[in-house]
């Protein structure tokens, strides 16, 4: 049994085919949800915004296209295409489509303990 059951394996694909940038929308498509780990695929289009919040685990975002505007503890970072940064574990952050993009986010949780 494959741990990404989302995409067809041992096949050349552009992650940007597989979540569509939408005027006036935010989209997600979950390719690994674990208790110790994610991989999401999202879009975000020109001027929104994914709000401020906090994530348990460590996030590394990748920015595929577009530009996006990631604000860490209140510090704006300019993030295009090609480029990604990491948010630490329970950094308050929100994500703003300076020109609209599209992301891989990674989510490594801590393991739960016995």
């Amino acid at each position: 049994m494959p741990f990404i059951d989302k995409i067809d394996p041992a096949t050349t694909l552009s992650l940007t085919s597989l979540i569509p940038l939408d005027d006036g929308q935010v989209n997600s498509r979950t390719l690994v949800q674990r208790d110790d780990m994610s991989m999401t695929l999202f879009s975000v289009a020109t001027d929104e915004e994914i709000g401020g919040h906090t994530a348990e685990g460590d996030a590394l975002v990748n920015i595929l296209s577009g530009e996006a505007e990631v604000t860490i503890r209140k510090k704006a970072h300019r993030v295009p295409a090609g480029q990604s940064i990491l948010i630490p574990a329970g950094a308050r952050h929100s994500l703003y489509a300076l020109e609209g993009f599209q992301m891989l986010l990674i989510v490594v949780k801590p393991q739960a303990e016995n």
